[in-house]
């Protein structure tokens, strides 16, 4: 008797989540000394970690003997100080990724639904899968979230609607009022999870507390991967009514977050100065990046993330290029944008190579017409 035939079904038919492909990898394939290859392929810190976070992971490592604190008090009490929330009403997840899942888990069984924009997040798609449940796609409008057609699409099945702002892999955003409206107006059987991986760098984020005094039923997701550079040590977070919390606090295993990383997360949420950097850094290479693509003549997405939506032709045929000049950028293909790369906002001298990198292919391909 074969293994697969023992497992489940829907195991046999859950797709893969395909990450960027590390420095190492690329280095290896190509022959080229990873020193010289720049990722921009996973919407990374580029800076690096947050000073703060490092020493404190550091401290942490001192008592690497010991289990992690399994229920994440202190870093619970950083994140209530921080939001003006009570430390009950935090789930801490190794990621944001974890979030979602526990969300399956305590909500998700075969024959329910949940709506999400298409293209979105990928991990919404399959956690929906993963439970035996069925994902209803909205195509988004506009390279945006269509709330209207995403209300349109719940039913008597609904359980979740998955929501990122700003969405991933487009980097657009839907207007704050927009959302709450959107929230106000879900039935109440259904639970709206907003994913705000990537909140910090937008304009005018939405706040989801008003939502939350009110008792609706929504759960704001934040990650420590993007903003503070601690990717490598997967903490996340949601924050939600004290109800929520506690359900999906019964999902989760224990230890799931380490101490290190915990002792990172709680020292960021501090480290005001590297952020402020970050953030005008951002700002500036995502100018940087537009008005380079602008200048070859690629068509881009307004972006309020730390990452640009760029519109190539043959996306996979670019990655593969930029891959060999040792540039990691990231085909789309799989969120149904074959023509579009997404492109991580680097350093100022990251960016220049890889706008000189396209620069030349670009010339290449012209010169072989």
């Amino acid at each position: 008797m074969k293994l697969e035939s023992l497992a489940k079904p829907s195991v046999l038919t859950q797709p893969v989540y395909e990450p960027g492909k590390p420095i190492e990898d690329v280095a290896r394939e190509i022959g080229l000394d990873p020193a010289g290859i720049i990722k921009l392929a996973s919407n990374e810190n580029p800076i690096g970690p947050s000073p703060r976070a490092i020493a404190a992971a550091q401290r942490a490592l001192l008592q690497g003997q010991l289990y992690p604190d399994g229920g994440c008090i202190a870093l619970r009490q950083k994140l209530a100080e921080t939001w003006a929330l009570a430390p009950d009403q935090f789930v801490v997840g190794n990621g944001s990724n974890e979030i979602l899942e526990l969300l399956g888990h305590a909500f998700l069984a075969p024959g329910d639904e949940a709506v999400m924009g298409t293209p979105a997040f990928l991990i919404y798609k399959l956690v929906t899968l993963l439970f035996g449940a069925k994902p209803v796609e909205v195509p988004l409008r506009d390279f945006r979230h269509d709330l209207a057609a995403m209300a349109a699409a719940v039913t008597s099945r609904t359980k979740l609607v998955f929501v990122g702002c700003p969405n991933n892999p487009t980097g657009t955003v839907n207007p704050a009022a927009e959302v709450l409206a959107f929230a106000r107006a879900l039935p109440d059987h259904v639970i709206l999870a907003f994913d705000e991986a990537y909140a910090e760098f937008q304009d005018h984020p939405a706040d989801l507390r008003p939502l939350i005094a009110e008792g609706r039923k929504v759960i704001g997701l934040r990650t420590f991967s993007k903003l503070y550079g601690l990717a490598s040590l997967r903490v996340g977070y949601g924050y939600s009514s004290r109800e929520m919390a506690a359900l999906l606090n019964r999902t989760r295993q224990p230890f799931n977050v380490n101490a290190i990383g915990q002792a990172a997360a709680a020292a960021a949420l501090d480290d005001h100065e590297f952020v402020a950097r970050y953030l005008r850094e951002n700002r500036n290479g995502l100018r940087q990046l537009e008005e380079g693509a602008r200048a070859l003549g690629l068509a881009t997405v307004p972006s309020q993330a730390n990452f640009l939506l760029v519109k190539v032709g043959q996306g996979q045929d670019w990655f593969e290029a930029l891959e060999a000049r040792g540039m990691i950028v990231r085909p789309l293909r799989a969120y149904g944008l074959p023509e579009w790369i997404r492109i991580t906002v680097g350093t100022r001298a990251q960016n220049d190579r890889l706008l000189a990198e396209m620069e030349e292919i670009l010339r290449a391909s012209r010169a072989g017409k």
